[in-house]
């Protein structure tokens, strides 16, 4: 098999990434060498990768899925949003600059060119390249723009899926919308469709696909079954949870849980840095957006941030930094990673984020952090509670004062103030020993001797389960024959024009 597909969504968190990561994995189980590819990502949830560049969490999440290490050409080019209105530029794995809505249209060509060679290059070295659409094709005021959707399929050739999530609510006008507004170039790149979260019996749902199949000339390839059990390393869910339960806790090992409390903050990156916590048997984990939600939690985490200062600042104003100060000053456990470090600190001295200047911290740790030009990005390793370590930095802070004792002795990174305690590196949780140690000395301080740590707890083999539970889904649930007939061969022709359609750009 040689070949690629691009898989487009009706919305943003239709499913295109575990649709993607679930086609990776069928494919590579079957024997075929496949790589993932998104041309341009809009994320603050990030991985760094072998090399020191930065691309997506979820482009990563796919590279394992095919069996394959993560590296920059994966995901081209990565927006990070810092407010609104603008957002900092990776192009493979760097930072290039800061654009805003109207200044990033101006470098269409010149990333679009990035992006095509990369995907070329990718497509050279592997028998099949499944890549992911952003947000959906049918932003006609963004189409003249494009460069991850139909802009990509139209400059490469990329037969294209459109996936939607039934979850929602009116995912057949979704299809049938998204497939109408496009214009009759692109919609002949368009082969068909595919549903995800469907509960209940697929016979139901039967007459609506014949209905749109009829419509549209596109036939469906299949409908993806809700799964509860998919949760870790969700890009996008964390945009849609305000004060919710990660995961799905199972029940303790011992004879008490421990309760956390992750900040959700505004511009939080990299929160699925909690997503281990949520493995572990008898420990709940609930995002927090008010200060009472922290009233009976054992551990709170302060998590990373994209606008550490200005999220600093919500903190306060909410009333969540107080509370925090409180969990810490009655000798309760508090974790911060990465900007939720920083915080945590007496001051953070930012000219280049925020420009605020000197900020001070919440002052739980003796602390003083510069934020530096040049970010910080690097794979990492050293010695944590003792135990052996292994993550990655992202990050502009530097930190010039640091009072208490590392955290990561050998590498000399981190705090540890023995109830508060901060680190940079992120995935440092994904460390079974590590985190086992932590919760050890989190149920210790919160007076829950009955929690224990349950024995053989590996996050590795549960983020792997789940890539098998994705393939798994791909191979009963789609047409595998018309898949593999689409990558190899692209879509059918003479497929027919839907109106109203829009102007080619």
């Amino acid at each position: 098999m040689r070949g690629a597909l691009l898989v487009a969504g009706t919305t943003s968190d239709a499913g295109k990434s575990v649709l993607v990561a679930g086609v990776c994995r069928w494919l590579a189980r079957a024997g075929v060498s496949v790589a993932p590819f998104k041309a341009q990502n809009m994320s603050n949830n990030s991985v760094v990768t072998p090399d020191g560049g930065e691309i997506g969490r979820a482009q990563a999440m796919q590279a394992l899925a095919c069996g394959i290490e993560p590296e920059v050409r994966l995901n081209p080019i990565l927006l990070k949003p810092g407010s609104d209105r603008c957002a900092q530029v990776v192009v493979l794995g760097r930072v290039a600059g800061t654009v805003c809505a109207a200044s990033y249209r101006e470098r269409k060509a010149e990333l679009l060119d990035v992006a095509l060679r990369a995907l070329a290059a990718l497509r050279a070295e592997h028998e099949v390249v499944i890549c992911e659409g952003a947000g959906s094709p049918a932003e006609i005021n963004l189409r003249g723009t494009d460069i991850a959707n139909m802009g990509l399929a139209r400059a490469a050739g990329l037969p294209v899926l459109v996936v939607g999530d039934i979850d929602r609510g009116g995912v057949l006008a979704h299809l049938f919308g998204t497939l109408a507004l496009l214009s009759p170039a692109d919609q002949a790149l368009v082969a068909g469709f595919v549903i995800n979260k469907f509960r209940g019996d697929p016979g139901l749902l039967a007459p609506g696909l014949a209905r749109l199949e009829a419509l549209t000339g596109r036939r469906s390839y299949g409908v993806l079954p809700f799964k509860d059990a998919l949760w870790l390393d969700a890009e996008d869910s964390l945009a849609h949870i305000a004060d919710g339960v990660v995961g799905h806790p199972a029940p303790p090992y011992g004879t008490q849980w421990l309760r956390v409390a992750a900040v959700r903050l505004p511009r939080i990156s990299n929160g699925t840095d909690v997503d281990a916590l949520a493995c572990e048997p008898g420990v709940a984990v609930r995002y927090v957006t008010e200060p009472s939600r922290l009233a009976d939690a054992d551990l709170v985490v302060v998590p990373g941030s994209k606008s550490t200062v200005a999220d600093l600042s919500w903190l306060r104003r909410g009333g969540l930094a107080a509370a925090v100060a409180a969990h810490a000053d009655a000798g309760r456990p508090v974790l911060g990673i990465c900007g939720g470090y920083q915080m945590l600190g007496r001051a953070i001295i930012d000219h280049v984020e925020s420009g605020a200047g000197e900020v001070p911290g919440l002052g739980l740790l003796d602390l003083e952090v510069v934020f530096d030009q040049h970010k910080h990005l690097r794979q990492v390793a050293g010695t944590a509670l003792g135990e052996p370590v292994t993550g990655y930095e992202i990050h502009h802070g530097r930190v010039v004062h640091r009072g208490e004792a590392p955290l990561v002795t050998d590498a000399d990174e981190g705090s540890d103030g023995g109830h508060v305690l901060g680190t940079h590196w992120h995935g440092l949780l994904e460390n079974d020993a590590f985190r086992a140690a932590l919760l050890r000395r989190v149920a210790h301080l919160a007076g829950r001797p009955g929690f224990r740590p349950a024995p053989g707890t590996s996050f590795a083999a549960l983020r792997a389960t789940q890539l098998d539970l994705l393939g798994d889904l791909v191979a009963t649930h789609l047409d595998t024959d018309a898949l593999s007939e689409l990558i190899e061969h692209g879509p059918p022709p003479h497929l027919p024009f839907i109106p109203p359609g829009a102007e080619d750009p």
